[in-house]
Order: structure tokens, then C-alpha cells, then sequence
């Protein structure tokens, strides 16, 4: 039997994770017939752990071949790779946005001895995923509703997500072909919507100079936050991590829930301006590993207020879902649509 196992990753500033698809039993990108399989050979290992991406890789290699060889009894010599990263991938080379990665193609090629590496962004994988994506890998936020639609002829998505950064990214179906948008949305100016937003961004401009989205969306966003606000009160919080701030929210702690409320109406002002920029008049989707550890924050926040808010487009921006992204691994599900759509 001819291998035809590829191995996929999706890189963060924080996190590899890998795993392994079969793309030799059919050209057909059904979530049924390799979902389980992903999820059954995910492996996730922090990127600080490694001195770089092919290290990363050889180690999960090593980690996983005598079990599959237990398993499947035959050779698992993986030839071929797709790689999603946390970063623009220009030409042969890519790097790591919030981590000290640069990666080669070529090299890390030729140090897998694979056939042939594919590098795409991380938020490309992540658009890439949303036709496999089930009802129960999706939450609503707001009243407008979104349900699977495996290969429409014609729609125009956008995915946004924080995490260690803020992804931006989009897809669209054109003819029944899928086509994903790589951006560095995330890196936009922050537009303050508020008189206590632009307090912030007064904050933050002293800290950064110019201040992205992102410095505000993320988890580092967080801390980002929580700091101005203290600074604005004459305080000093000390060190903090955003897992701090969202303990301490659900503790009942005053600035650290008034934190969250800002980045959740932010997160919803950034993504509605994300939708009129693409025209993603079908559905915005969230994900990054933030989203499923805030959603009910996100539910029940200004997070769908600000992202209607668009004055004379309101209404229409009412009418657009936004939907949370619950599936654990959206990014390696994307990468394998990606494997079966180029074999």
C-alpha cells in the first residue's frame, strides 16, 4: 500500500501542534472521514521547547512512528508536509510573528527529507476549515444564525481570532472552489470608539508609538488593557497574565470584568469593520484560543452591539452571523482540506 500520509501543523507564537492525515481514500474533504483521525494524532508542544520548526517536527515524527507502525503495520516514511504559521508567508520564507522562528521552506524541506512542504498562513488553514465545520463546533453570538453549508457556489466569510496575536483572514467560494485570503489584519490602527477608548490608546501610544488592533485583541491585549485602565486610576497593577485578569473577572474583581467588557466590545467593533472591508456579508468566524474560554463573556457583552454599530449599515450588519469557533483544532482541519484539495 502506498503511503500517503502528510503530516500538518499549525504554528502559534505559543504552541506547534501536529498531526497526521491520509489523503490516499478519497479527493472528498468530508470532516467524517478524517476528523476523528486528526484529533486521535494531535500533539501539541510548546514552540520554546525547540530551536526551530523541523525540530519541532522530526520530534512529533519520532514520537508517533512506533505507534503507527503498531497500529497500521506498514511504512510510515512521511514524504509530504503542510504548514500553517503565525506569520506572512513571503516566497520561500516565513516568520513567526510573536516568536524568534524564521523558517525556511527549503531547509526545513530538505531537513524532513520530505518531497514537497507547503507553508500557508495560519489564518488561510483556519478560513480553510469552515466548510468542514460541524453545528456542534460553532456557537452563535447575536440573533443571526449560520449553519453548515459544506460547498456553497458563492459566499464571502471572514475569520478573526486572538490569541498570543490577533489572525485576521477570510474565505472565498466562488463556483464551488474555495479560495482563502492571507492578511495581517491584525497589525491595523486600533479605532478607539469611546472617550475611556481613547484614554486607553492615549496609554498605549506611550508604550508602543503606534498601537495595532492587536495590541488591544490578544491575550497580551488583555494585560494591555487592564494596565491602562490602572494607569488612568493612578495605580500600579504589578505583573500580570491574562490568565490573571480572567480568574479575577470570575472572582468579581471591578477592573479586571471591566477589562473583559472592553475587549469584547473592541473584538466586536474590529470584526464588524472586518466585514464591511471584505464584504463578508455571510458570516464572521471566531476563533484563536481565546474565543471558547470567553465565550460566554463574548455572549453577554457589547461585543454584537459594537459590531452592528455602523451607522448607516447597521441594519444590514444586523442580518451578518457571527459564530464562535468550539472545534479544538480548526487550523489543522483547514490544513487538511488544504492537503486533499493539492494532491
Amino acid at each position: 500500500m502506498s503511503n500517503q500520509r502528510v503530516l500538518l501543523a499549525d504554528i502559534g507564537g505559543t504552541n506547534a501542534r501536529f498531526a497526521l492525515v491520509d489523503t490516499g481514500t478519497s479527493s472528498t474533504p468530508a470532516q467524517s472521514r478524517f476528523g476523528a483521525h486528526l484529533l486521535d494524532s494531535v500533539r501539541e508542544f510548546p514552540v520554546v521547547q525547540f530551536p526551530s520548526l523541523a525540530d519541532a517536527a522530526r520530534h512529533y515524527l519520532q514520537s508517533t512512528q512506533a505507534t503507527l507502525r503498531q497500529a497500521q503495520g506498514e511504512h510510515h516514511g512521511i514524504k509530504r508536509g503542510i504548514f500553517a504559521v503565525a506569520g506572512r508567508v513571503d516566497g520561500d520564507e516565513a516568520r513567526i510573528t510573536n516568536h524568534p522562528w524564521v523558517i525556511s521552506r527549503a531547509r526545513t524541506q530538505a531537513m524532513l527529507e520530505f518531497e514537497q512542504l507547503h507553508l500557508i498562513n495560519d489564518f488561510a488553514a483556519q478560513a480553510l476549515s469552515i466548510p468542514l465545520l460541524e453545528s456542534e463546533d460553532v456557537a452563535a453570538i447575536g440573533g443571526a444564525s449560520w449553519r453548515p453549508d459544506r460547498m456553497p457556489k458563492d459566499r464571502t466569510y471572514a475569520v478573526i481570532g486572538p490569541g498570543t496575536g490577533l489572525g485576521v483572514g477570510g474565505l472565498l467560494v466562488c463556483g464551488g472552489r474555495a479560495h482563502a485570503l492571507e492578511t495581517e489584519g491584525g497589525h491595523t490602527s486600533f479605532p478607539p470608539g469611546t472617550p475611556e477608548e481613547i484614554q486607553i490608546l492615549e496609554h498605549l501610544s506611550a508604550q508602543f508609538g503606534r498601537v495595532s488592533s492587536e495590541r488591544l485583541v490578544s491575550g497580551p491585549g488583555l494585560v494591555n488593557i487592564h494596565r491602562a485602565l490602572s494607569e488612568i486610576a493612578s495605580e500600579d497593577p504589578g505583573p500580570m497574565q491574562p490568565e490573571d485578569i480572567t480568574s479575577r473577572a470570575e472572582r468579581g474583581d471591578a477592573r479586571c470584568m471591566r477589562t473583559l467588557d472592553i475587549f469584547c466590545a473592541v473584538f466586536g467593533a474590529i470584526s464588524g469593520d472586518l466585514v464591511l472591508t471584505l464584504g463578508a456579508w455571510d458570516g464572521v468566524f471566531l476563533t484563536g484560543g481565546l474565543v471558547p474560554r470567553l465565550l460566554p463573556a463574548l455572549q453577554h457583552s457589547g461585543f454584537r452591539q459594537r459590531f452592528e454599530h455602523k451607522g448607516r449599515f447597521s441594519s444590514n450588519m444586523a442580518r451578518v452571523p457571527t459564530v464562535a469557533v468550539l472545534h479544538p483544532h480548526p487550523g489543522l482541519l483547514g490544513a487538511a482540506a488544504f492537503a486533499l484539495a493539492e494532491q
